[in-house]
C-alpha cells in the first residue's frame, strides 16, 4: 500500500513542568528529543508527509534540527495555537488534499517506534479511529475533597498513549463538530469520539513514555538500547 497518511506532531507546548527549559530539544542520547520523533516517522512506511507544530519563536530550530537529522517527509513548519487542540488544527490545514489519514502524536514521546505507528494506522483503517494505549500497572482511586470516592476496575483502564489516527474524514468531522460547538478537547480521540465514533485500542508499549518532568529524560536515556545511546 502506498504512503496515504499525513503526520501531525505537536511540539508547542510551554515546557512550564520541565522548568522553562524547551523538552524538544533536550540531548537524548546524542540527538535532539524532536529529532528522535520525527525519525520515527521518516522510517514509517505509511507516512507520506510530517507536519511539525511548533511555537513560532522555536521554528528556525526546528528546521535546523529536521535538516541535521535528514528528515526529507517534512513538509511543513506550522506554529502552535493557544490549546493543543488549536495547535493540531493548525497543523490539520498544511495537510495535503491527497491524504487520506491523519496520524497525531507528541512530539515529547520519542521513543516511539516505526512498527506501531503502522500498527495504529491499520487499526484506524479498519475502525476509523485508533490510539495506542497500555494497561494501568497501578490501582487508579478516584479523589473528591482529598478523601477516596472510588476505585475502577483496573482491568478495563488503559494508559493513552500517542500517535492517534484517524481516517481524515472522521478527523474533519470532529474538528467540525468542536469548532460549532466551541468544544475544546486535549485528546484527539475525545475530538472523534464526540461525533459518535468508537475508537480502537492498540496495544502500545510502556517504553513510548512522554517527557514531561525533567527525571523523564532520564528514563528515556535508560530505556534507550546500549548501542544507540552513545
Amino acid at each position: 500500500m502506498a504512503a496515504d497518511t499525513s503526520a501531525i506532531i505537536a511540539a508547542a507546548g510551554s515546557s512550564r513542568r520541565m522548568g522553562g527549559e524547551n523538552k524538544q530539544f533536550l540531548n537524548l542520547c546524542g540527538m535532539p528529543v524532536i529529532a528522535r520523533s520525527m525519525l520515527a516517522f521518516q522510517n514509517c512506511e505509511d507516512i507520506s508527509e510530517i507536519i511539525l507544530v511548533a511555537r513560532e519563536e522555536d521554528i528556525p530550530q526546528m528546521e535546523k534540527t529536521a535538516k541535521s537529522a535528514g528528515i526529507t517527509k517534512l513538509s511543513a513548519i506550522v506554529h502552535g495555537g493557544g490549546t493543543r487542540q488549536e495547535s493540531v488544527v493548525n497543523g490539520l490545514k498544511a495537510v495535503s488534499k491527497e491524504t487520506s489519514m491523519i496520524c497525531i502524536h507528541d512530539g515529547a514521546r520519542p521513543l516511539i517506534k516505526p512498527e506501531l505507528i503502522s500498527k495504529t494506522i491499520a487499526d484506524a483503517r479498519i475502525f476509523g479511529g485508533a490510539t495506542l494505549g497500555v494497561p494501568a500497572k497501578d490501582t487508579v482511586k478516584t479523589v473528591n475533597g482529598g478523601l477516596i470516592v472510588d476505585t475502577p476496575d483496573r482491568s478495563k483502564l488503559y494508559l493513552i498513549q500517542t500517535p492517534q489516527a484517524f481516517k481524515k474524514s472522521v478527523y474533519f468531522e470532529g474538528v467540525n463538530f468542536a469548532l460549532a460547538h466551541g468544544l475544546d478537547f486535549t485528546d484527539d480521540c475525545q475530538l472523534v469520539e464526540s461525533v459518535g465514533i468508537k475508537i480502537c485500542l492498540t496495544q502500545g508499549d510502556y517504553k513510548n513514555i512522554k517527557i514531561t518532568t525533567p527525571e523523564d529524560i532520564f528514563i528515556a536515556r535508560a530505556l534507550m538500547e546500549g548501542n544507540e545511546c552513545v
